[in-house]
């Protein structure tokens, strides 16, 4: 049986026994649930069935690889926060996580603790949009309340991630936010990929939204603003 708690149950996906159980101990005192799976099936059989509110993700696993985990959760429209965990250190190893939906990573050895303020974040991103209004920009209409995007009245899954730059984004229309900027408010901290995470998620909400992404603007050399049609 899972462990239950007010703040939800996260899912660590990790076949390393040591780290998976420092995830765990780290996680359980800041008052999450925690269930833990060793191998990618096991872990997709875990989210599906348990519904956790973050999944913090190996990479290399065994039997399914975490972006093949993370990419089946995508295309069956789940949209939890999914946080990657690698040993991999390589730009094209974050930039393909991102792309795939990842709302955040982290580069093993890392701190326990940096972990445990990734997931707050990106959990208190998903909370603390509740009292504002539903905002449009031509086509595109977003509720924070809800935490839902249509273009043209059809539904757009965007990660948590990729909703709050969208939000910060269209709160202000012909306002250029820079990158760094976008780091600060989206993310809350400066971010591991740097201001190339900006860039990547960007580009995915911008194939998300079809042509009304071209109401996203690049400024060259500062950041991204949005434009009114």
């Amino acid at each position: 049986m899972c462990p239950v708690s007010d703040k939800g149950l996260v899912l660590v996906v990790e076949d390393e026994p040591a780290i998976a159980e420092l995830q765990r101990m780290y996680l359980t005192r800041e008052g999450f649930g925690v269930h833990v799976e060793r191998d990618g099936v096991a872990g997709l059989a875990a989210a599906r069935r348990l519904k956790p509110v973050a999944i913090v993700l190996d990479v290399g696993l065994p039997e399914l690889d975490g972006t093949e985990v993370c990419r089946a959760l995508r295309a069956e429209g789940d949209w939890v926060p999914v946080l990657f965990v690698t040993a991999r250190d390589d730009e094209v190893d974050r930039v393909l996580g991102l792309e795939l939906g990842a709302d955040d990573y982290v580069t093993k050895p890392f701190s326990p603790r940096e972990l445990v303020s990734r997931v707050r974040a990106v959990l208190r991103r998903t909370q603390g949009t509740l009292a504002q209004p539903a905002l449009s920009l031509g086509p595109i209409r977003l509720d924070p309340e809800t935490r839902h995007v249509t273009v043209d009245g059809v539904d757009v899954g965007l990660t948590v991630t990729e909703f709050d730059l969208l939000l910060a984004l269209i709160k202000k229309p012909g306002r250029v936010l820079s990158r760094e900027q976008l780091l600060s408010q989206v993310w809350g901290y400066e971010a591991a990929a740097g201001t190339r995470t900006v860039d990547v998620h960007v580009g995915q909400v911008r194939a998300k939204l079809g042509a009304a992404g071209d109401l996203i603007r690049t400024v060259r050399g500062v950041g991204y603003s949005s434009v009114r049609p």
